[in-house]
């Protein structure tokens, strides 16, 4: 993936400047997190701006009416370059990008979250607590997802840190004492 970092860092660091000249860039990052979340979303609207049969133009069109209203004129300048410069398929890791250096300028911790199922909201403020004090900041941003191969409990990634407290850890951990005993 170094290529691909290599590609979307300038447009990444370009539009965080612009976001930072504006006063936008809280806006910007919360856009960028609603776009990401379309395209996951979306494996259709991927398709369609990675194809190299659709036209620049159409493309600039279509992006123009899905999200022009949402987001702020950065975002669209970005859109509009990406597409222009035939660099659409790479609009995920520009925005991947961007949120990390982001993160960076904040001084945001990214923790992610994988739970065996949905979390209530007070779960989730009961999570967050202590995600908090596992990594020593106030400034932390937590990505849920679930993920029902984990049978119960949930794992937890803040930089190199992992806390496993899933069933299917502990089934694996208890797999690997037996098979050092036999």
């Amino acid at each position: 993936m170094p290529l691909l970092n290599s590609i979307a860092t300038p447009y990444a660091e370009a539009l965080l400047q612009v976001a930072e000249a504006r006063n936008e860039t809280d806006a910007v990052a919360e856009q960028a997190k609603s776009l990401l979340a379309v395209l996951s979303s979306s494996p259709e609207l991927k398709a369609a701006l990675a194809s190299p049969v659709l036209e620049p133009e159409a493309k600039k069109a279509a992006l123009a009416k899905l999200f022009d209203d949402q987001v702020t004129p950065a975002v669209q300048n970005l859109l509009k370059l990406l597409a222009d410069r035939q660099r659409l398929p790479m609009m995920e890791a520009v925005l991947m990008r961007f949120l990390e250096l982001y993160r960076e300028l904040r001084n945001i911790t990214l923790a992610k979250v994988t739970s065996a199922a949905a979390l209530s909201e007070e779960q989730q403020a009961e999570l967050s607590k202590k995600v908090q004090a596992v990594a020593g900041t106030d400034k932390l941003e937590i990505n849920l997802s679930v993920d029902p191969d984990l049978i119960g409990g949930f794992v937890v990634k803040v930089g190199s840190k992992v806390i496993d407290a899933s069933l299917a850890g502990q089934v694996r951990r208890l797999g690997l004492a037996l098979a050092k005993v036999g």
